[in-house]
C-alpha cells in the first residue's frame, strides 16, 4: 500500500499574491496539480493534500481530481507538525508514505519511481532524495556514510560553518515506512532556530534512512518568488520543446516558442517563431504554424498552414490555410482544404470542405457547406440582442462582398448573393438574391 502526503499549507508570503503559493499557474497546471501529476505513476492508493492557509480555495481548484482527500493544519508549525496532521487519517493505514513539497512542480515520475524502489528494494525505514548542489545555500545538508546511510540532517540555518561545507542537500522529498514513522512523530521537538517540528529529525529514531541522489538537480527547485516561478517556466519549456525536436519537430528560433506540456504534436511539424501551443491542443504531421500564432485546446489535421493568428477551442481538418490575422473561437470546425484569410472571425460555426473566407468577415453560430465561397466583408448578423440565431448558406452558393445575413436565415445550394445585400429571408437553391435600395444619381449635387 502506498499513501502520498503533500505539503500544500503555506500562504507563500514571497509571491506578493492573495491566491496560495501551491496554487500558480506553471504552464496549463497549478504548482500543487504538478506535484500530484509526479506520483501518477506509481498509482497510489491514497492521495492526502495537507492544507492551511486559504485551505477551501485549495480544496474548490482541486474539485476536478478524483481520490484526494485534504487534512487540515490549522497552524504551520513546520514539517514535522504537517506529518503529525495524518496520524489519525491514517490510523488504520498499513504501507509507505511518500510526501512531497507542493511547491516543488518541476520533480520527474521516474525519480519517484527510482525513489520507492530504492526504500523497497534495501527495506528501510525511510529514503530521502537528496541532490549535490555547487551552491546549496538555503537547503538542509544530508550527512551520510559510505553506504548512503544517512547520519544527520542539518537545516541550512542551524548548520555551523564547516557543515555548510557539505554540498548534499535535503530535497524535501522523503519514502518512509508508516507504521515505524508513526511511532516516532509525537517524539519532534522545536530545539532549533526557528522552533519549528522538522520532518527531518525523525532520522534520530528511524534505522535504516537512506539517501538517494537525484541525476537532475533542477528537479528538485522549490518555488518561493516570482523569479523562481518564471525559472521554473523556462526549466519546464526547455524539456518539452527538446522533447518534441527529438520526435522530429522542427522549431525555428525556440527560444521566441512556448509549448505546454499538454500538447501533442506529430513527426515533420514546422513550428514558427513567436509561436505559442496551449491546452489540450493536437497538431497533425507536415503542419506549419506561425510565425506570431497563438493556439490552445485546438485540433489540426495533416498538412494545415497556420500564420499570425489565434485558434481557441476549434478543429481544422487537412489541408486547410488559416491567416494572416483570423481569429477562429468558439468551437469553429473547418473543413478539408478550405481557406480562412485575413482578418476573419468564426465562432462556432462549422464550415464544409473547400470553403473559403478570404477577406475582412465575421461568421458566427453559422453552417457552410461544401465550395462556398463568401465574399469579402459579409456578416452573419446572428445576435438580435437578447439571443444569437443560426445561418445556414448551402452547398457551392457565393456571397458577393459586404453581404449580411440577419440571422436566423436560410440560404440553399447553389444560390447567389449581390454585393451589399442585407438579407432577412430564407434564399432557395439555385436562387439569385439582390436585397439592396436602387441607387439614384443627383445630378449637380455638388454645385447647391
Amino acid at each position: 500500500m502506498l499513501a502520498v502526503a503533500i505539503l500544500a499549507a503555506g500562504k507563500g508570503t514571497r509571491m506578493k499574491s492573495k491566491l496560495p503559493k501551491v496554487l500558480h499557474p506553471l504552464g496549463s497546471k497549478s504548482l500543487v496539480e504538478r506535484a500530484i501529476a509526479s506520483c501518477n505513476s506509481v498509482k497510489p492508493d491514497r492521495t492526502l493534500i495537507i492544507i492551511g492557509y486559504e485551505g477551501e480555495t485549495i480544496k474548490k481548484a482541486l474539485s476536478h481530481l478524483d481520490n484526494v482527500e485534504f487534512v487540515e493544519q490549522k497552524e504551520q508549525l513546520g514539517t514535522g507538525h504537517a506529518i503529525q496532521q495524518l496520524i489519525e487519517p491514517l490510523k488504520d493505514f498499513s504501507g509507505h508514505l511518500l510526501v512531497l513539497n507542493g511547491d516543488v512542480p518541476l520533480l520527474r515520475s521516474e525519480t519517484v519511481e527510482q525513489l520507492i524502489s530504492t526504500h523497497q528494494k534495501n527495506g528501510n525505514q525511510a529514503t530521502l532524495l537528496t541532490a549535490n548542489l555547487s551552491n546549496p545555500k538555503g537547503y538542509g545538508r544530508v550527512f551520510c556514510d559510505n553506504k548512503n546511510l544517512v547520519t544527520q540532517i542539518i537545516e541550512d540555518r542551524d548548520c555551523s560553518s564547516a557543515q555548510k561545507q557539505n554540498h548534499r542537500v535535503n530535497a524535501g522529498v522523503y519514502c518512509f515506512e508508516w507504521d515505524s514513522l508513526k511511532e516516532v512523530l509525537p517524539k519532534l521537538t522545536t530545539n532549533n532556530d526557528q522552533k519549528e517540528y522538522y520532518l527531518t529529525e525523525v532520522v534520530d529514531f528511524l534505522n535504516p534512512v537512506m539517501a538517494t541522489d537525484v541525476d537532475d538537480s533542477l528537479e528538485i527547485n522549490g518555488i518561493n518568488d516570482r523569479r523562481q516561478l518564471a525559472l521554473a517556466h523556462d526549466i519546464l519549456q526547455a524539456r518539452v520543446k527538446e522533447a518534441w525536436m527529438m520526435a522530429g519537430v522542427t522549431m525555428i528560433d525556440p527560444d521566441s516558442i512556448t509549448i505546454e506540456d499538454t500538447v501533442q504534436i506529430s513527426p515533420d511539424v514546422v513550428i514558427e517563431p513567436q509561436t505559442h501551443l496551449r491546452g489540450n491542443t493536437v497538431i497533425g504531421t507536415g503542419c506549419h504554424i506561425g510565425p506570431g500564432t497563438f493556439i490552445e485546446n485546438s485540433h489540426l489535421a495533416e498538412n494545415v498552414k497556420v500564420f499570425y493568428s489565434v485558434i481557441v477551442d476549434s478543429t481544422i481538418a487537412s489541408n486547410s490555410k488559416i491567416g494572416p490575422y483570423t481569429h477562429l473561437r468558439g468551437e469553429a470546425k473547418i473543413g478539408e482544404n478550405c481557406r480562412v484569410g485575413n482578418f476573419v472571425e468564426v465562432k462556432k460555426s462549422t464550415m464544409g470542405n473547400k470553403t473559403n473566407v478570404a477577406h475582412l468577415s465575421y461568421i458566427g453560430d453559422a453552417t457552410l457547406g461544401n465550395q462556398v465561397n463568401v465574399g469579402a466583408g459579409t456578416i452573419t448578423a446572428n445576435y438580435d440582442g437578447v439571443n444569437k440565431h443560426p445561418t445556414i448558406i448551402g452547398d457551392r452558393t457565393k456571397t458577393g462582398s459586404n453581404s449580411v445575413f440577419v440571422a436566423p436565415v436560410t440560404i440553399g445550394e447553389n444560390a447567389t448573393i449581390g454585393a451589399g445585400s442585407v438579407i432577412t429571408h430564407d434564399v432557395p437553391d439555385q436562387a439569385l438574391a439582390i436585397a439592396r435600395g436602387k441607387q439614384r444619381n443627383i445630378e449637380n449635387w455638388n454645385n447647391k
